[in-house]
């Protein structure tokens, strides 16, 4: 996270806050496409009553969170570096 965010700021001459709102508001939408991953429930653990029968019994936050920003890395890269073309 912290090199494409200085690689924002001093190569593509974003500003510090700039920059982490960005990262930040692709980091957020890129976990909800990353969650649904793996996440069926197994069908062998007892659904307590109010309980989604649908919620997965071990949601992996944390590898999701990793691969969340991974993803987010290079998709940010991306789209910072897109800004000349369009002529932001």
């Amino acid at each position: 996270m912290l090199p494409a965010l200085a690689l924002a700021v001093w190569g593509f001459r974003l500003s510090g806050f700039g920059a982490g709102a960005l990262y930040f508001v692709v980091w957020w939408t890129l976990l909800f496409a990353v969650l649904p991953f793996r996440a069926a429930p197994d069908g062998s653990e007892v659904v307590v009553p109010g309980q989604d029968p649908g919620a997965p019994h071990r949601p992996q936050m944390r590898r999701k969170a990793v691969w969340t920003t991974l993803v987010s890395d290079v998709v940010f890269i991306a789209a910072v570096a897109a800004f000349p073309l369009a002529g932001l």
